[in-house]
């Protein structure tokens, strides 16, 4: 990377001891961060290749996996990483094609809180950051990090607060960062005192998630659309409508709806977010309560299951493959369709919602299952495993604040009070 030397003249820029090839733009994957979401993309291959022979060791083309990045350049380099992980060259063919990463202009962009371009969540983010300032601004806790490291804030605004100037929010994330790429990036020791390091954490995530654990509203604006579009896919699998995401990254313009190696069905999807992508759908399933702030190159993985021992009541065409055991379907897909899949659970006639019966959504944090709260009730999981939430179930808490339209319901309710008058509690 280039920058202005002494004398205007270009310079390269460098980092410690001189170097000079590891120098990153804001914004952008590190060189360490290529390496932990490579590796997690072979941690997917071992686990749904190796040990589970749901994907295929070897593929032609990308067409049965959902590809998705927000604009961020570190989103779409870890997508990458992450799927080369999973299909090295030596698991591709020697005709592969590039692959189909889809992403959107900034103001659709739903892969992650769209604060700048959705003004009903901006005023509710601010109201409930500030709620937080108020609460922690002048606590012990608060001084306590103000002894450890206010004499390196900037003159003229020396105190330490969630607002303050760097926000502490903005300091917890150079600290992670430089915690992720070794001792040549430290700050000074007090950055990393351990009570310091646990207040920081405490403080930040209410400040960042917490909105989405009170209000459906906030959830509703904050990360609705996205857990929607998951609803939508696992639905369009099961229901074989399209809707599984394969008619927006199959075939070619005019003949959507089957990959160019015959494939009829998307089985996985991985789209590069962010950490508050995470934490914010977690936290509006539920299924956030006690964590910390999502260390570096964290994922979820929604899975879908099918109990193969209950009577399938949707035809299946004549000569198609037998459906996997989950996460994908093998019925025929139409270019466009009006089904079930974005409509509410209780917009659902009867004979719709036979159809999600027998299937299953799994929540896995880091590899660690989750338990949606709402799916602990009788009826609503697997008999015997409260991880396995029905989709019926899964698709009636996700409803709740999936938004019919979110552009409008981003200009929508803004002359209304920013907290809920009741409790909204998430997951249910």
């Amino acid at each position: 990377m280039e920058t202005f030397g002494d004398d205007d003249r270009p310079v390269l820029a460098a980092g410690p001891e001189g170097a000079v090839d590891t120098v990153c733009q804001l914004g952008e994957l590190t060189d360490k961060g290529r390496e932990t979401t490579l590796a997690l993309g072979e941690r997917l291959r071992y686990l749904y290749v190796d040990q589970l022979g749901f994907m295929p060791k070897i593929i032609s083309d990308a067409d049965m996996i959902y590809l998705r990045a927000t604009p961020m350049p570190r989103a779409l380099d870890s997508v990458q990483q992450s799927f080369v992980g999973m299909y090295p060259s030596s698991a591709r063919t020697a005709s592969f094609p590039p692959p189909t990463i889809i992403t959107r202009a900034a103001a659709d962009e739903t892969l992650f809180p769209n604060e700048p371009n959705c003004r009903r969540f901006s005023q509710l983010s601010r109201a409930f950051a500030q709620r937080t300032a108020d609460r922690w601004n002048d606590s012990k806790d608060m001084d306590y990090l103000n002894s450890l490291i206010s004499k390196w804030m900037p003159v003229g605004a020396q105190r330490v607060a969630v607002d303050s100037h760097p926000r502490l929010s903005g300091i917890m994330d150079t600290v992670n960062s430089t915690l992720a790429h070794g001792p040549k990036t430290r700050l000074p020791s007090a950055f990393y005192d351990t009570k310091g390091l646990e207040i920081i954490d405490k403080i930040g995530t209410e400040e960042w998630f917490s909105g989405y654990k009170e209000s459906e509203e906030y959830r509703k604006v904050g990360i609705g659309a996205l857990v929607g579009d998951i609803v939508t896919r696992m639905v369009g699998s099961v229901e074989g409508s399209g809707n599984d995401g394969l008619l927006e990254v199959a075939g070619v313009d005019g003949d959507l709806g089957k990959g160019r190696g015959g494939e009829s069905g998307v089985k996985l999807a991985l789209s590069g977010c962010h950490d508050t992508t995470l934490a914010a759908t977690l936290s509006s399933l539920g299924a956030f309560d006690g964590e910390k702030w999502p260390p570096y190159t964290s994922h979820i993985a929604v899975e879908l299951f099918k109990d193969e021992s209950i009577k399938d009541e949707t035809a299946i065409p004549t000569g198609a493959a037998p459906r996997q055991s989950f996460l994908g379907s093998s019925r025929k897909k139409t270019r466009l369709s009006t089904l079930m899949t974005r409509k509410p659970i209780e917009d659902l006639a009867a004979e719709e919602k036979v159809k999600l019966q027998g299937y299953f959504v799994r929540l896995r944090y880091n590899d660690r299952p989750v338990t949606v709260p709402g799916c602990k009730l009788p009826g609503k999981h697997l008999q015997g495993d409260e991880t396995f939430c029905t989709l019926e179930a899964f698709k009636a808490i996700a409803d709740k604040f999936t938004p019919r339209i979110w552009t409008a319901a981003c200009a929508e309710g803004l002359d209304n009070p920013a907290f809920p008058s009741s409790p909204e509690p998430a997951g249910y």
